[in-house]
């Protein structure tokens, strides 16, 4: 795991965030999550300079798509909006959760 992987997973492992359970790593279709809820059908996605190439961009795209036809949510943020300003990626998290 990434710095910016290991700071949010220690945020939401062992039901800390609503008491909802979120898995690391895991298997969706095609597709690897960095973190899933399934309650609240939402996978969190941490990407480093990788994803903001035109290739990373659209992979990204073409994943996102196919987990919101699945009836997934994807939240994503950037290897540095989490190391720094970790407060405003939970509440954006948070929100997330209680919209669904």
């Amino acid at each position: 795991m990434t710095d910016a992987e290991k700071l949010v997973w220690s945020k939401i492992r062992g039901k800390q965030l609503s008491g909802l359970q979120f898995y690391r790593q895991k298997i969706i279709g095609n597709y690897i999550a960095d973190f899933y809820c399934p309650k609240a059908r939402l996978v969190i996605e941490i990407g480093g300079g990788q994803h903001y190439s035109a290739e990373g961009k659209k992979k990204d795209r073409l994943r996102d798509e196919s987990m919101t036809r699945a009836g997934i949510t994807v939240l994503r943020f950037s290897d540095r909006e989490v190391l720094e300003n970790l407060e405003s990626v939970l509440e954006k998290l948070w929100s997330s959760l209680w919209s669904n």
